[in-house]
């Protein structure tokens, strides 16, 4: 098996690698009691080779392969990238370029939402996957023989995925689909954590503006804390104890201590002062410079029917389209268009505007109607609708 431990077989190694046109890549870490994931293996391939890279070993300068993930003239392939691309991110500031990640190629190309690795594999390759090794310690050395040909092969494997999703994307002439999708994952504000927007995440739990100012000083907090002492942030303050707090506001350390799922004895600790600190400087925050609160959408009239005959439309643009409908609108689109035409959503944007988007404001103001036809859902344009049928 091809290891590298060092720095020297690192640089020569990916002196190699970036003659080819592509590498593919995927990464072994560990997050379960860090904020930060700790790197343990980096797996990588061209079509003339595959290795792992031990990311753990004493002495091992990563700057090579941070190189070849910065380098323009190579395609980086990743499945699933997101968190891959976190890690490098951490790692050097940069993210790599250029991207193709074939989980996304794979939602564009029918192979329906969030499909798997292995799936892929089992579809593209032919083959099954040894799973064995996935959960193992990554962080323990030596390196057993049977994780080294585990990681590899999760490399090799993609390789052929990547040429024929490539192939896929290129004859369905959606490649600036998939270049729309790939300019996220590598925008760093896609990785940067920024404890003054963790709130983000809870703000439904809100009610009323006291509710919101709380949960944006309690949620800052825990999440400066989680970073500056590298824990989950559950290990801080666990989610709904956070809501909790921000619900109940407390201004003393028995209100804190009279919570029901404050973890006992908090109020006393560094801790502690600092959550009362926060709420207090919640307490402090002029509702008029507070963010809006997101009422349901549905409260609107005939807004709740209306996503639902979205929903409907998504599905069939979906089915016939091959692309996932994850991918076209989330839920949250849905509601947004129910409510207004000019909403502020990736689905009245680009190539979801004129897959969907278009579509669905003209169903929503009776330009389109959905009918039944031997089982399967079409649309009708407006002239068409008068003629008899099981419409929905």
């Amino acid at each position: 098996m091809s290891l590298i431990t060092t720095t020297d077989e690192l640089a020569q190694a990916c002196q190699r690698l970036a003659r080819s046109p592509f590498v593919t890549v995927d990464t072994e870490f560990l997050r379960e009691t860090t904020f930060w994931p700790i790197l343990c293996v980096v797996q990588v391939a061209s079509d003339d080779e595959a290795l792992a890279i031990d990311a753990l070993a004493p002495g091992l300068d990563l700057e090579p392969l941070l190189q070849l993930m910065a380098d323009e003239d190579v395609v980086k392939v990743f499945h699933a990238a997101r968190q891959d691309l976190e890690i490098f991110w951490k790692l050097s500031g940069l993210v790599p370029t250029p991207l193709f990640d074939t989980q996304v190629a794979a939602m564009v190309c029918g192979y329906g939402e969030q499909v798997s690795y292995s799936e892929l594999v089992q579809s593209i390759c032919h083959v099954g996957i040894d799973k064995s090794s996935r959960f193992t310690d990554w962080a323990r050395r030596p390196l057993a023989e049977a994780q080294i040909a585990y990681a590899i092969g999760d490399v090799t494997h993609l390789r052929d995925i990547y040429k024929a999703l490539s192939k896929r994307v290129a004859a369905s002439g959606r490649q600036s689909w998939l270049d729309d999708e790939m300019k996220t994952l590598i925008s760093p504000s896609t990785y940067e954590q920024h404890p003054e927007r963790a709130w983000e995440r809870y703000k439904n739990k809100a009610r009323k503006p006291r509710d919101l100012a709380m949960l944006m000083e309690l949620a800052s907090w825990r999440e400066s804390e989680a970073q500056a002492r590298d824990v989950p942030r559950a290990r801080v303050l666990k989610d709904e104890v956070l809501i909790e707090l921000a619900l109940a506001a407390p201004r003393s350390a028995e209100t804190l201590a009279n919570l029901r799922a404050f973890p006992r004895g908090m109020e006393r600790s560094r801790a502690g002062a600092e959550i009362l600190a926060a709420v207090e400087r919640g307490f402090e925050r002029d509702p008029k410079t507070l963010p809006k609160i997101d009422r349901e959408r549905r409260n609107g009239v005939n807004v709740g029917a209306t996503v639902e005959l979205l929903k409907v439309l998504l599905r069939q643009v979906s089915e016939d389209s091959g692309v996932a409908g994850k991918l076209i609108a989330t839920v949250d689109d849905l509601e947004a268009i129910a409510q207004s035409d000019k909403a502020d959503v990736p689905a009245l944007g680009g190539w979801r505007r004129k897959l969907f988007g278009e579509r669905a404001l003209e169903l929503k103001h009776g330009r389109l109607a959905l009918t039944v036809e031997n089982g399967k859902v079409v649309t009708l344009e407006w002239k068409d609708a008068e003629a008899p049928h099981s419409a929905i």
